[in-house]
């Protein structure tokens, strides 16, 4: 059998007791699914050493509870030296989500994936039109197309009348050439 055909037959039969296991010992679930799908990730790096067990359940439970362990030991370790003093606790790196910002992402996930990555790479990458031509694989000429586009349908999604802003900006200007050259196109 393949190695990978065997692991995928392990994974049907297997996967949802191993969490069930891991979470009871564990007591998360979120860190249960982590710790199984490690275990299953360690499998696949090395099919034929997971070809040769004769118990692939068992092994991947050992796996998982090796995996749940040393991350325990190193939560331990991390949060003594917080404790101690020797380091300052995290603080969270993103700020919280306005409700603007979490129309904006639902708003982009109603856009074309090719859209959608245009508009995220020159407006909150901050990449030129050339550089994102470049990274996508395009012209210029298509990326303005694709911007054009994008902020029209994004305006309707938002709900804002008008899309572009009214003080004159150089993206104000880009915008409107791009308008312009599209409609003559």
């Amino acid at each position: 059998m393949d190695p990978q055909q065997q692991i995928r037959q392990v994974y049907a039969t297997s996967a949802a007791r191993l969490v069930a296991q891991a979470y009871a010992m564990t007591g998360d679930y979120a860190e249960a699914q982590d710790v199984v799908q490690e275990a299953f990730v360690r499998a696949l790096a090395r099919p034929g050493r997971f070809r040769e067990v004769t118990n692939p359940e068992a092994w991947l439970r050992t796996v998982a509870l090796n995996v749940a362990r040393s991350r325990h030991r190193r939560r331990v370790l991390l949060h003594g030296l917080v404790r101690s003093g020797r380091l300052d606790p995290a603080r969270p790196s993103a700020p919280a989500l306005s409700p603007d910002h979490v129309a904006l992402v639902a708003a982009l996930q109603k856009l074309p994936r090719t859209a959608r990555e245009t508009v995220v790479l020159h407006h909150l990458a901050d990449l030129p039109v050339t550089e994102v031509a470049s990274a996508m694989g395009c012209s210029v000429e298509a990326v303005k197309t694709r911007l054009v586009r994008a902020r029209r349908a994004l305006a309707e999604h938002l709900g804002d009348d008008d899309p572009v802003p009214s003080a004159p900006t150089a993206a104000t200007a880009v915008r409107s050439r791009a308008d312009r050259e599209a409609r003559h196109a």
